[in-house]
Protein backbone atom coordinates (compact mmCIF):
# COMPACT_ATOMS: atom_id res chain seq x y z
CA UNK A 1 0.00 0.00 0.00
CA UNK A 2 1.67 3.47 -1.48
CA UNK A 3 1.54 6.07 1.66
CA UNK A 4 -1.20 9.06 2.03
CA UNK A 5 0.08 12.13 -0.05
CA UNK A 6 0.51 15.00 1.83
CA UNK A 7 -1.66 18.01 1.24
CA UNK A 8 0.39 21.45 0.65
CA UNK A 9 0.31 24.03 3.33
CA UNK A 10 -0.45 27.32 3.17
CA UNK A 11 2.13 29.67 5.02
CA UNK A 12 1.68 33.35 5.08
CA UNK A 13 4.99 34.44 4.66
CA UNK A 14 8.35 32.98 4.75
CA UNK A 15 9.83 33.48 8.39
CA UNK A 16 12.32 36.52 8.64
CA UNK A 17 15.16 34.28 10.07
CA UNK A 18 16.90 30.87 9.11
CA UNK A 19 17.60 29.51 12.44
CA UNK A 20 19.08 30.38 15.99
CA UNK A 21 22.22 29.14 17.15
CA UNK A 22 22.78 28.63 21.60
CA UNK A 23 25.56 30.64 23.03
CA UNK A 24 27.52 29.94 26.50
CA UNK A 25 29.63 27.36 27.80
CA UNK A 26 29.71 24.20 25.32
CA UNK A 27 30.23 21.32 27.25
CA UNK A 28 30.54 18.99 23.84
CA UNK A 29 33.82 19.71 21.97
CA UNK A 30 31.65 18.91 18.84
CA UNK A 31 28.53 20.09 17.91
CA UNK A 32 25.54 18.37 17.42
CA UNK A 33 23.24 18.11 13.91
CA UNK A 34 20.86 20.75 14.37
CA UNK A 35 17.08 20.52 14.88
CA UNK A 36 15.41 21.62 11.90
CA UNK A 37 11.61 22.60 12.13
CA UNK A 38 10.04 22.23 8.80
CA UNK A 39 7.92 26.06 6.84
CA UNK A 40 4.65 24.64 8.70
CA UNK A 41 5.90 23.97 12.14
CA UNK A 42 6.95 27.73 12.17
CA UNK A 43 4.18 29.10 10.64
CA UNK A 44 2.11 26.21 13.47
CA UNK A 45 3.96 27.95 16.47
CA UNK A 46 3.13 31.36 14.88
CA UNK A 47 -0.46 31.04 14.19
CA UNK A 48 -1.11 29.63 17.82
CA UNK A 49 1.69 31.46 20.19
CA UNK A 50 2.69 34.85 18.61
CA UNK A 51 -1.15 35.47 16.93
CA UNK A 52 -2.92 33.67 19.52
CA UNK A 53 -5.39 31.71 17.50
CA UNK A 54 -6.79 28.47 18.66
CA UNK A 55 -5.89 25.81 16.61
CA UNK A 56 -9.42 25.24 14.49
CA UNK A 57 -8.90 28.37 13.50
CA UNK A 58 -5.04 27.90 12.56
CA UNK A 59 -5.95 24.54 10.72
CA UNK A 60 -8.51 26.49 8.37
CA UNK A 61 -5.55 29.33 7.85
CA UNK A 62 -3.06 26.56 6.97
CA UNK A 63 -5.65 24.84 4.74
CA UNK A 64 -5.22 21.44 7.14
CA UNK A 65 -7.48 19.35 9.48
CA UNK A 66 -7.78 20.25 12.97
CA UNK A 67 -6.01 17.20 14.19
CA UNK A 68 -2.94 17.60 11.39
CA UNK A 69 -2.44 20.80 12.54
CA UNK A 70 -2.14 19.90 16.36
CA UNK A 71 0.34 17.16 15.11
CA UNK A 72 2.33 19.79 13.33
CA UNK A 73 1.93 22.25 16.66
CA UNK A 74 3.07 19.56 18.74
CA UNK A 75 5.83 18.60 16.63
CA UNK A 76 7.23 21.62 16.64
CA UNK A 77 7.15 21.79 20.04
CA UNK A 78 9.01 18.85 20.76
CA UNK A 79 11.76 20.15 18.46
CA UNK A 80 12.32 22.93 20.03
CA UNK A 81 12.22 21.18 23.94
CA UNK A 82 15.10 19.00 21.92
CA UNK A 83 17.36 22.27 20.98
CA UNK A 84 16.88 23.74 23.82
CA UNK A 85 17.52 20.62 26.64
CA UNK A 86 20.69 19.58 24.10
CA UNK A 87 21.62 22.58 23.52
CA UNK A 88 21.89 22.37 19.64
CA UNK A 89 20.80 24.64 16.80
CA UNK A 90 17.42 25.11 15.55
CA UNK A 91 16.86 25.08 11.34
CA UNK A 92 13.81 26.75 9.71
CA UNK A 93 13.53 25.03 6.22
CA UNK A 94 11.93 22.50 4.16
CA UNK A 95 8.12 21.11 3.99
CA UNK A 96 5.29 20.92 1.74
CA UNK A 97 4.18 24.38 1.36
CA UNK A 98 2.78 27.24 -0.63
CA UNK A 99 3.19 31.10 0.26
CA UNK A 100 -0.32 32.93 0.63
CA UNK A 101 0.66 35.55 -2.14
CA UNK A 102 0.03 35.89 -5.96
CA UNK A 103 1.82 33.57 -8.19
CA UNK A 104 2.81 34.10 -11.75
CA UNK A 105 3.73 32.75 -14.95
CA UNK A 106 6.89 34.19 -17.17
CA UNK A 107 5.92 32.93 -20.77
CA UNK A 108 9.65 33.31 -21.86
CA UNK A 109 11.24 31.57 -19.58
CA UNK A 110 8.58 29.24 -18.14
CA UNK A 111 9.34 29.52 -14.77
CA UNK A 112 6.75 30.15 -11.70
CA UNK A 113 7.17 32.63 -9.15
CA UNK A 114 5.59 34.56 -6.39
CA UNK A 115 5.31 38.08 -4.70
CA UNK A 116 5.79 37.94 -1.07
CA UNK A 117 6.11 41.92 -0.57
CA UNK A 118 2.74 42.48 -1.54
CA UNK A 119 3.58 46.12 -1.44
CA UNK A 120 5.70 45.48 -4.65
CA UNK A 121 3.98 45.26 -7.62
CA UNK A 122 5.18 42.43 -10.45
CA UNK A 123 6.12 43.91 -13.70
CA UNK A 124 9.37 41.50 -14.95
CA UNK A 125 10.08 37.84 -14.77
CA UNK A 126 12.96 37.86 -11.92
CA UNK A 127 14.68 34.94 -14.01
CA UNK A 128 14.74 36.55 -17.18
CA UNK A 129 13.55 40.05 -17.19
CA UNK A 130 10.94 39.77 -19.43
CA UNK A 131 7.36 41.40 -18.78
CA UNK A 132 5.24 38.69 -20.46
CA UNK A 133 3.89 37.48 -17.22
CA UNK A 134 1.32 36.05 -16.38
CA UNK A 135 -0.88 35.03 -12.88
CA UNK A 136 -0.85 31.85 -11.68
CA UNK A 137 -3.78 30.35 -10.22
CA UNK A 138 -3.08 26.73 -8.44
CA UNK A 139 -6.71 26.28 -8.09
CA UNK A 140 -7.42 26.03 -11.96
CA UNK A 141 -3.81 23.71 -12.27
CA UNK A 142 -4.88 19.85 -13.46
CA UNK A 143 -4.32 18.08 -10.60
CA UNK A 144 -4.91 14.35 -11.85
CA UNK A 145 -1.89 13.70 -14.45
CA UNK A 146 -4.14 10.49 -16.10
CA UNK A 147 -6.74 12.65 -17.34
CA UNK A 148 -6.40 13.31 -21.19
CA UNK A 149 -6.69 17.17 -21.33
CA UNK A 150 -3.29 17.35 -20.04
CA UNK A 151 -1.15 18.46 -22.56
CA UNK A 152 2.49 19.45 -22.77
CA UNK A 153 3.75 22.50 -25.11
CA UNK A 154 6.79 23.82 -26.29
CA UNK A 155 7.80 27.30 -25.11
CA UNK A 156 9.16 28.01 -29.02
CA UNK A 157 6.89 27.08 -31.30
CA UNK A 158 3.60 26.35 -29.01
CA UNK A 159 3.17 22.48 -30.86
CA UNK A 160 0.92 20.60 -28.28
CA UNK A 161 1.51 16.84 -27.54
CA UNK A 162 -0.84 14.72 -25.22
CA UNK A 163 0.58 14.49 -21.56
CA UNK A 164 1.65 11.28 -20.58
CA UNK A 165 1.87 9.94 -17.15
CA UNK A 166 5.21 9.61 -15.31
CA UNK A 167 6.57 11.30 -18.17
CA UNK A 168 7.03 14.76 -17.00
CA UNK A 169 6.95 17.47 -20.08
CA UNK A 170 10.27 19.16 -18.33
CA UNK A 171 12.05 16.42 -19.85
CA UNK A 172 10.88 16.17 -23.51
CA UNK A 173 11.93 17.90 -26.64
CA UNK A 174 9.76 19.56 -29.54
CA UNK A 175 9.86 17.25 -31.68
CA UNK A 176 9.50 20.12 -34.69
CA UNK A 177 11.74 23.01 -32.90
CA UNK A 178 13.70 20.87 -30.52
CA UNK A 179 12.65 23.37 -28.01
CA UNK A 180 11.41 23.00 -24.05
CA UNK A 181 8.40 21.40 -23.86
CA UNK A 182 6.69 22.45 -20.48
CA UNK A 183 2.89 21.53 -18.53
CA UNK A 184 0.06 23.70 -20.26
CA UNK A 185 -1.22 25.79 -17.23
CA UNK A 186 -4.02 27.97 -17.48
CA UNK A 187 -3.33 31.64 -16.58
CA UNK A 188 -4.31 34.78 -17.02
CA UNK A 189 -3.19 37.94 -18.70
CA UNK A 190 -1.49 40.58 -16.03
Amino acid sequence: MSPRIKTLRKILNPPVIKGFKPYGNQSVSVAPEPVVILFEEYEALRLCDFDHYNHHESSVMMGVSRPTFTRIYASALRKIATAFVEGRQISIEGGKVYFDSDWYHCRKCGSFFNNPEREKEISRCPLCGDRHIATYDISLEDETPMRSAAKCICQECGYEQDFVAGQPCSRLICPQCKGKMYRKRRSTNI
